[in-house]
């Protein structure tokens, strides 16, 4: 919960600039401004660590690797610290060795590298300005550099649509650039980048490629490679890419909330990897609902949805608690560009909008709240998911006693009801609980009675059902057209309406048969896409999904 906003009384929870790194089969986490790190043996259950040294002020965008046995982490808040480094980092006796990393105009968001041959790069930048920088270090002499530091690359939004700032890409302030990160893969390096702006949906990682760590780089025909505009939680910018103990890719990404301040994040997760051409792919399509996890087997590891559909979109919903009254107390920038404008209707039907930056807020924070959803006919239901919200907390710092207590039942006529979930007892931290059921339970209404939460008002973005519908999959979406605008940038997409829609997912690529951009809407047909470049054809296509599942694929349309 920040400090950075205490003098105006805004607390926030953050997550983001995820640096991911696997050490001796073990995952660890490295998040911003965090006062630690996180540990895990699945990529599902995270344990916390509160390291025996580090940072006084927390990392900023950290940047972490593995070398000779160790994990190395470069994270210094002033932009100018040393490299650290620990064998252990259960225990986290992390050790400097004092020298100082002076890079002209400091580091910012840096990125590690050890090549197959033990040599050390730094790749670093967070700017409106300035490219994506490059240089090696000396791993023998206290990891200073050797030579000058490279320019390699920057955004060129004139050029590639999805590189231009706003909510859709529909701003004229300068774009940022930021977050590198490299891996390679056979004999080519893939150096990822962050753009156009961490708050907003449009937020994505895009990659130029070389045969040489220092370049020079070519810009991807393929990108951006980590893209989600739409959905319950957007935007998959500034991340990493880490190959589990399956020898699987899964990239981590930032994602917007954006309400409290624009700094507001939180992190995703998602199957990534190569193509046999080398073309690199990260698959966020339903990247928000349920899916398998790395220890998991599947026929392909880049189609993970469990394709669990979402059963709560719209649904009726009806509570006994009172509405706030209270005024939100945030950090605003509107007027400056840097934020959307807040959602101020925390009334009871944002709970199941599938927009997290809306959200549901009681007067009463007791035992005897409880929010009611009909499902309007009985389904089967796989998982639930609760996002809790933080308005107006008032908690700074990291509390070891926050805490959300709740217990869900279900129930098939709305009179007997059967717990499903307890957590009345739980003594941890769930602000995004998910919640997966041991066994799938037919159900028509879901009902979430309060317990406790620490904050001291209960507010609640989201109340998430997933399961199966027991009805026909939906049509597939016919008179699906595709125009380029004068602006190649930008293409409008049109097809009919589909009667039982909860809505729409289109796919293109610069290959047919690797169409792995997408796009989630809920409702309404169309869409402009704004995430072109400009000298690139493509191939698209379109579907539909609803509580029964997934409709087949549209035609193939080729735009030039």
């Amino acid at each position: 919960m920040s400090h950075y906003r205490a003098k105006n009384n805004v607390s926030y929870r953050s997550g983001a600039d995820p640096a991911i790194v696997n050490f001796k089969g073990r995952y660890y986490m490295f998040v911003t401004r965090s006062h630690g790190y996180w540990a895990s043996d699945d990529m599902s259950n995270w344990t916390f660590i509160k390291p025996q040294s580090w940072y006084f002020n927390g990392s900023n965008a950290p940047a972490a690797a593995v070398r000779d046995g160790k994990i190395i982490v470069s994270g210094d808040p002033s932009g100018r610290g040393a490299v650290i480094e620990t064998e252990n980092p259960e225990l986290g006796d992390w050790k400097t060795n004092y020298a100082v990393i002076n890079m002209p105009g400091g580091t910012q968001d840096p990125n590690l590298f050890v090549d197959d041959d033990g040599k050390v790069y730094l790749y670093e930048e967070s700017s409106n300005k300035w490219p994506i920088r490059g240089i090696e270090l000396d791993p023998e002499n206290y990891y200073i550099p050797l030579g000058e530091q490279v320019d390699l690359f920057n955004l060129k939004p004139e050029q590639h649509g999805w590189e231009r700032f706003g909510q859709d890409h529909n701003s004229d302030l300068k774009p940022f650039i930021e977050g590198p990160w490299m891996v390679k893969h056979n004999d080519t390096y893939y150096l990822e980048y962050g753009a156009p702006g961490t708050q907003w949906n449009v937020y994505a990682d895009g990659v130029y490629t070389s045969k040489h760590p220092l370049g020079p780089f070519e810009y991807a025909p393929y990108n951006p490679i980590s893209y989600k505009p739409g959905g319950f939680l957007k935007g998959s910018g500034h991340g990493s890419t880490v190959q589990d103990n399956n020898g699987n890719y899964w990239h981590y990404s930032t994602m917007a909330i954006s309400v409290n301040f624009k700094f507001e994040r939180r992190l995703g997760m998602y199957p990534a990897g190569f193509e046999d051409n080398g073309q690199m792919y990260v698959n966020t399509a339903y990247g928000d609902y349920p899916h398998y996890l790395p220890d998991t087997k599947v026929d392909q590891h880049k189609e993970r949805f469990t394709g669990w559909m979402l059963l709560s979109y719209n649904k009726p919903v009806k509570t006994n608690s009172p509405l706030v009254e209270k005024e939100i107390n945030v950090v605003e920038e509107v007027e400056e560009g840097y934020m959307q404008e807040q959602i101020k209707d925390f009334n009871i039907n944002k709970i199941n909008d599938e927009e997290i930056r809306s959200y549901w807020v009681s007067e009463s924070n007791n035992d005897s709240i409880y929010i009611e959803m009909d499902l309007l006919k009985p389904m089967q239901v796989n998982a639930l998911q609760i996002n809790f919200q933080d308005f107006n907390s008032e908690i700074f710092g990291r509390p070891e006693d926050i805490k959300q207590q709740f217990v869900i039942e279900s129930s098939l006529d709305g009179k007997t009801w059967d717990v499903v979930v307890d957590y009345s007892k739980n003594e941890t931290d769930r602000p995004h609980a998910y919640m997966q059921l041991e066994k799938a339970v037919e159900a028509r209404y879901i009902r979430y009675n309060h317990v406790f939460c620490t904050n001291k008002y209960l507010a609640i973005s989201e109340l998430r059902i997933f399961g199966k519908g027991k009805g026909s999959l939906p049509q597939t979406p016919s008179n699906f057209k595709v125009v380029r605008q004068k602006d190649k940038r930008n293409a409008n997409l049109t097809w009919d309406a589909v009667k039982d829609a909860t809505g729409y997912v289109i796919y293109w690529g610069i290959e047919k048969d690797k169409l792995n951009l997408n796009a989630m809407m809920y409702d309404h047909p169309n869409y402009e896409v704004r995430a072109l470049n400009v000298d690139q054809s493509y191939y698209l296509q379109v579907e539909t999904f609803n509580e029964n599942g997934i409709s087949e694929r549209s035609e193939i349309i080729f735009i030039d």
